[in-house]
């Protein structure tokens, strides 16, 4: 029995919205991380940057 490895993972479609310790949950976790990321950045392209700040209370 041969398995899309491009849509389905251990028999379920990748894409699926599942919880806990699975191979779909860690695809949703990495590109919800990948749109914090680039959210991040355009946030502190407009200058409102909290590292900036945050180093600026320190120092």
């Amino acid at each position: 029995m041969e398995t899309n490895t491009q849509t389905e993972i251990n028999g379920q479609n990748r894409n699926a919205w599942l919880f806990g310790f699975t191979p779909q949950a860690e695809i949703w976790n990495g590109r919800l991380a990948m749109i914090g990321f680039v959210a991040y950045l355009l946030w502190d392209l407009a200058g409102y940057s909290v590292l900036r700040n945050v180093l600026h209370l320190i120092g």
